[in-house]
């Protein structure tokens, strides 16, 4: 009975932590790009984010919550104690954050909790999963806010015609989509993207390894969309680029929603074990937390990415929103908690700097960065010593 107590409230926990989330990083990333760009309200903005950051969290959300709950640390399972202390430790610090209008690293602070109460618990560190995570975060800004810059270099060139540049841009985007996972298109337990469905659909040959027919399903689908967004765009240009800027929007909504549930739900996967509850309901279960969240606490937090950091136009969003669709699903497929504010951000900034009237501030920047390096160590410092003190009164 004393174990399913503390099941339940580290459940509890955990839903706080998906509000946090929600209202947090992937409630207010995602469309923050097109609200600045004037193609979108902030409330219809976070409804939006809402819905597809839950299809997002039902979908996708089993990889980063895997390694969250089990791949932080090794050599001792999180106990429901250290689970609750983590949590909520990250929970109080992005919560923070959201009300004061800074946007806190949510992977940060949720690797450093859940890493802080494992040391505490005993466990060993995880360094061959560490030098993933830090790859990743290392390599997002410069990755991110390169592609930004180029593509929105490219989209102001004069030498190259927006009736080509954006569907083809559209085109890879298409691509991404067709090649990602999704557990409906796949056998009970396994992922399938549409282009392995359509393949699977036909007698196709492999050629030095690769199914031909994945590659053609692929190249189709991409097809598809760049033809379908050139007509779009020659029909009306403007109407056109607000469609492609609030796809784009969506699909990272949806992309945050299967990364960001692993880390509100993610620690709470080794306390399942002795129950019989599938995980797609425990992705659910995150799924409408971070919904609750995106509807109660995000357009705060969307005013303040797209209004404070660049004043956008629907070119240099849409610059910024292709670049954070294609590493947030990385991460989804590696399996490693990413940070949407360090990705947006990044991709934010790179796409400013594109134009000298960007608008990005250097001391707001110098400021997020600072607080996203704090919050890593504090929360990491607070869940060691919380849950030390409080293991040794329990």
């Amino acid at each position: 009975m004393a174990g399913l107590v503390t099941v339940v409230i580290a459940g509890m926990a955990s839903l706080f932590m998906a509000w946090a989330i929600g209202a947090g990083s992937s409630g207010s990333t995602p469309f923050a790009p097109a609200v600045g760009a004037n193609a979108l309200s902030v409330m219809r903005a976070g409804f939006l984010v809402g819905i597809l950051g839950f299809l997002g969290a039902a979908l996708q959300g089993a990889n980063v919550s895997e390694a969250v709950g089990r791949e932080l640390i090794i050599g001792v399972q999180l106990s429901p104690l250290a689970a609750t202390t983590g949590l909520l430790t990250a929970a109080i610090l992005v919560a923070i954050g959201v009300f004061t209008g800074y946007p806190i690293a949510t992977a940060f602070t949720v690797t450093g909790a859940i890493v802080g109460v494992g040391l505490a618990l005993g466990g060993d560190p995880a360094w061959a999963k560490y030098q993933q995570i830090i790859a990743l975060w290392v390599l997002t800004p410069f990755v991110g806010g390169g592609i930004a810059y180029a593509t929105a270099r490219t989209l102001r060139h004069e030498a190259v015609p927006e009736g080509v540049a954006i569907p083809l841009l559209g085109g890879v985007v298409g691509l991404i989509v067709a090649n990602i996972g999704f557990v409906f298109l796949g056998p009970p337990g396994v992922n399938a993207s549409i282009a392995d469905a359509t393949a699977g659909a036909f007698s196709s040959p492999r050629i030095s390894g690769v199914d031909s027919g994945a590659v053609l399903a692929s190249v189709a689908f991409a097809g598809a969309v760049t033809l379908a967004l050139r007509r779009e765009l020659a029909a009306d240009d403007t109407r056109g680029q607000r469609r492609f800027l609030l796809a784009l929007g969506g699909l990272v909504a949806f992309s945050a929603g299967g990364s960001q549930v692993g880390l509100a739900i993610g620690p709470l996967l080794p306390l399942l074990d002795d129950f019989t509850i599938p995980l797609v309901a425990v992705l659910v279960a995150g799924g409408l937390g971070l919904l609750a969240g995106s509807w109660t606490g995000a357009p705060r937090m969307i005013k303040a990415l797209a209004q404070d950091y660049s004043a956008l136009g629907p070119r240099r969003s849409i610059a910024a929103l292709i670049p954070a669709f294609a590493i947030a699903q990385a991460a989804v497929f590696f399996g490693i908690p990413v940070s949407f504010n360090e990705i947006i951000v990044s991709t934010i900034i790179g796409s400013g700097y594109a134009a000298s009237d960007g608008g990005v501030s250097g001391r707001k920047m110098g400021y997020t960065v600072l607080a996203w390096v704090l919050s890593l160590a504090l929360a990491l410092g607070v869940g060691y010593g919380v849950f030390t003190a409080v293991r040794s009164v329990a």
